[in-house]
C-alpha cells in the first residue's frame, strides 16, 4: 500500500500543471499515488498534461463541472486507502525530497496530524510565498512568512493550520471532521479546516524541509474580484463557525469593525462593490452556517481559552504578515 495520496485540482492551470507534476513524479520517495482531477478547464492544461506526464502513480479524473477547490480535494480523496493525504497546487513545484521530508517529520512527530510546507516565491526565489498560516484575534488569517526574505524562515515548530497549497494531513483526521466545506468553493477553505482540526484536539507543525515553489494566483489571479469576494465571504463563515463560545462573542464586535473598514478601505480603491457583495453573501449563509456552527462546538475538544492562546492577538502582526509559531496546547474541554 502507498504512503500518500497526493491530490492536485487544477483549473486552467496553464503551462504549470505539466511542470508541477513532473516534480512531483521526481520525488526522491516513490511511495505514494496521485490524483489530478480536472474541473472543467477552458484552456488545455489537462490534456496536454496527460500527453505530457507518463506515470503508473499518477491518474487523471475529470470533474465534468467547475466544483471548486475544496469539492475537488474532497472528491480527490474518495476512496483512498493511504494513511496520509497531501494537497498540493497545480502551479506549485515541489523539491525533489518533498515528500521524502514530510514523511520524516511524520515519524519523528507521531502525535502531529497535519504538516504545512515552506512555500517559496516561484517568482523570486529568494523570498518566501509563506511558511504556515496565522489566524488573528480579529477573525483574520493570513500566510506566515508572505513576501518576507528566504533567510527569514522560522524553525520548525507549530503553526495554526497548513497552507493546502502544499499540505499533508492524517486521512482518520480529515475524514473524522468532514474533509473540506464545499460551501466555501476556493479560498480560506484550509483555514477552516484546519480550525476545525484543532478543535478537534489535532496539532500542525511547519516543515522546513519539505519546499515548493509557488506561483499563486494562476487560476483565478491574486488579486481578482473572484478571489476577494470568496476571501472576505469565507473569512466571515470561519470566524462564526469555529471561534467558540465567549471568545466569539468577545471578538465580535472587533470583527464587525474590522468588516466595515476593509469596506471603506476597498471602496476608496474602487472594489468597494465586490467586498459588500461577498459581505452580504455571507449574510445570507448564516442560517446554514449557524447550524455548522452548532455541529462543530458540540464535538469541540480543546478549551475556549486553549483556543484563544493558539490566536495571534498583535495587530501588527496582521500587517506585517509576521510567521506564526505556537508555544502552547491544551486539549481540556471547558
Amino acid at each position: 500500500m502507498n504512503w500518500v495520496r497526493v491530490i492536485v485540482v487544477n483549473y486552467n492551470g496553464g503551462d504549470h500543471l505539466a511542470g508541477a507534476l513532473a516534480a512531483l513524479a521526481a520525488q526522491t520517495m516513490d511511495d505514494f499515488e496521485a490524483v489530478v482531477l480536472d474541473n472543467a478547464s477552458s484552456d488545455d492544461s489537462f490534456e496536454r498534461a496527460k500527453r505530457t506526464i507518463s506515470d503508473p502513480r499518477i491518474r487523471f479524473v475529470e470533474a465534468g463541472a467547475n466544483l471548486g477547490f475544496a469539492a475537488g480535494n474532497n472528491r480527490g480523496a474518495q476512496g483512498a486507502a493511504t494513511p496520509w493525504l497531501a494537497t498540493l497546487n497545480p502551479d506549485a513545484y515541489a523539491e525533489p525530497c518533498w515528500l521524502e521530508a514530510l514523511r520524516r517529520a511524520t515519524e519523528d512527530h507521531p502525535e502531529v496530524a497535519v504538516f504545512g510546507s515552506t512555500q517559496i516565491d516561484f517568482s523570486d526565489p529568494t523570498r518566501l510565498d509563506g511558511c504556515g498560516d496565522v489566524y488573528g484575534f480579529a477573525g483574520v488569517p493570513w500566510r506566515g512568512g508572505y513576501k518576507q526574505p528566504l533567510a527569514a524562515l522560522p524553525p520548525d515548530g507549530e503553526t495554526f493550520s497548513a497552507c493546502a497549497a502544499a499540505a499533508l494531513f492524517r486521512r482518520d483526521a480529515f475524514e473524522a471532521v468532514g474533509g473540506f466545506d464545499e460551501s466555501f468553493f476556493c479560498y480560506v477553505e484550509d483555514v477552516d479546516l484546519g480550525y476545525r482540526l484543532r478543535l478537534a484536539g489535532h496539532r500542525c507543525r511547519q516543515v522546513s524541509s519539505a519546499r515548493i515553489l509557488h506561483v499563486g494566483g494562476a487560476s483565478a489571479g491574486v488579486r481578482s474580484n473572484f478571489a476577494r469576494f470568496h476571501g472576505v465571504r469565507n473569512n466571515i463563515w470561519t470566524f462564526v463557525m469555529n471561534t467558540p463560545s465567549w471568545l466569539f462573542w468577545l471578538l465580535l464586535p472587533v470583527h464587525l469593525g474590522l468588516n466595515a473598514l476593509h469596506l471603506a478601505s476597498a471602496s476608496r480603491r474602487g472594489f468597494g462593490s465586490v467586498v459588500l457583495r461577498a459581505q452580504v453573501a455571507a449574510l445570507a449563509g448564516l442560517p446554514r452556517v449557524w447550524n455548522v456552527r452548532r455541529q462543530t462546538q458540540s464535538r469541540r475538544v480543546v478549551s475556549t481559552f486553549a483556543m484563544a492562546r493558539m490566536l495571534d492577538w498583535s495587530p501588527s502582526a496582521m500587517l506585517r504578515q509576521r510567521p506564526g509559531r505556537l508555544s502552547c496546547r491544551c486539549d481540556q474541554k471547558i
